[in-house]
């Protein structure tokens, strides 16, 4: 397997979990907020009225459609060939996935109803940005060997 097709692999991989989190974030928020952090946290995460459950859907919905778009953008950028982009690509969602976890460890935490979920989402972050790592080994290794 060459350098370039682990990168469209991993970028498709990454392009799926980024569109079903989207969508799901769109139009199913109360689920997923009841199924991640149960009916009480949920209550909670939804708002307490009318007012405020209508800010947060539609901070939910719109923010589901950034991480769709960047799901279709990661889709097409699957596809390209050069190698020197697909380095500095690779580098960048590294190091943006290293910002989140460092972004959950100092804020998130502090959130009373998210203050157990943020480990969890922590290592989902690492384990993001080890696929792109073992992508950038794998080509440096298929480059100077």
């Amino acid at each position: 397997m060459s350098s370039s097709s682990a990168f469209s692999i991993i970028c498709i991989l990454h392009s799926l979990i980024a569109l079903t989190s989207g969508s799901l974030m769109m139009f199913h928020m109360k689920e997923i907020y009841t199924f991640t952090h149960g009916s009480d946290a949920a209550l909670k995460l939804m708002g307490s009225t009318p007012h405020d459950q209508l800010l947060i859907r539609t901070s939910d919905s719109f923010s589901g459609l950034l991480l769709f778009a960047i799901g279709f953008l990661i889709f097409m950028v699957s596809f390209v060939k050069d190698r020197d982009l697909q380095a500095f690509f690779a580098k960048g969602c590294t190091v943006l996935h290293v910002f989140m976890a460092i972004w959950r460890v100092t804020f998130e935490r502090r959130v009373d109803v998210l203050a157990w979920d943020w480990l969890r989402q922590i290592v989902g972050d690492f384990l993001l940005a080890l696929s792109w790592v073992f992508f950038l080994v794998y080509s440096w290794r298929e480059k100077y060997d």
